[in-house]
């Protein structure tokens, strides 16, 4: 059988890592639920729970009528609800949340596209990229909906924005000094910081549970984007950007790690490894 999508689980602590479900479609970008219990996927527009055993294989979560979702999703710090972005109704990306067992979709962002990257850590608001008048920012929002607030004005490509465990920082990837790098910016607003200085494409910051490590995805330094079925590397460094270090390369990139893929104790992360399209 030739497997397309390989669901994968490292320990930061053992530096080992295991196979939870392999499947010849194309799956990507797990999270974690706050408690432990199931990973939530996307595959074909759809969006689905895995246990992280891999045991009786993924089940399907009643979206609505939202059939076109991206890799852009997460579960909330209370674990009651989940954010998805897809773009059925406006034919833009938009985000929605809806109750963590499926069901009714509450519209958040009117202002699109919009793609979902993290909550807050107490619930109330969540980080998202928005591209407006083709510029990629950083913005917030509250749970609600209401006004966005925008963290970055147009200095590069912002993406993949997430907060940082005590809700201090947003963490995200920039490519404002030329190629994609790490950056953070103060959570209220301020001033963007980088942290990482490296010959790759840095992608995808996601910032442990524990506060002290951030892993991210990385790309050879010449290529442009994020694309999937590539050669990458996983790297893991300090919160401030120090002692970064390769975990593990392995073939991938798009969808192998979009969005908030750690679980709740801060020693594992979840992934997605790819197999060459036949």
């Amino acid at each position: 059988m030739a497997w397309r999508s390989s669901v994968e689980i490292f320990n930061i602590v053992t530096r080992s890592h295991r196979v939870v479900w392999q499947s010849e479609a194309l799956f990507e970008a797990p999270n974690w639920s706050p408690d432990g219990r199931y990973l939530l996927l996307n595959s074909e527009g759809r969006i689905y729970r895995l246990s992280p055993s891999g045991e009786g294989g993924p089940s399907l979560l009643d979206t609505a009528f939202a059939t076109l979702c991206n890799n852009d999703h997460g579960i909330s710090p209370d674990g009651s609800l989940i954010a998805i972005s897809d773009k059925v109704e406006f034919g833009k990306s938009a985000i929605y949340v809806l109750p963590a067992g499926g069901g009714e979709l509450r519209l958040v962002t009117k202002n699109l596209p919009s793609y979902w990257h993290g909550w807050s850590p107490d619930g109330r608001r969540f980080a998202y990229c928005g591209i407006r008048d083709e510029v990629f920012d950083i913005y917030t929002i509250d749970l609600e909906g209401g006004q966005e607030r925008r963290m970055t004005f147009g200095e590069g490509r912002n993406d993949g924005p997430e907060y940082s465990a005590d809700g201090e920082w947003i963490y995200f990837n920039s490519s404002r000094s030329g190629r994609m790098q790490i950056w953070r910016v103060p959570a209220k607003g301020g001033s963007a910081e980088r942290i990482t200085d490296s010959p790759y494409g840095d992608w995808f910051p996601h910032p442990s549970p524990k506060g002290d490590k951030v892993v991210f995805l990385s790309y050879d330094g010449d290529v442009f984007d994020h694309p999937r079925d590539l050669p990458v590397r996983v790297r893991l460094m300090d919160s401030d950007g120090g002692h970064v270090e390769t975990l593990f390369d392995l073939f991938g990139g798009q969808g192998t790690m979009n969005s908030p893929n750690w679980a709740p104790g801060g020693e594992e992360f979840a992934y997605v490894r790819y197999f060459p399209a036949v």
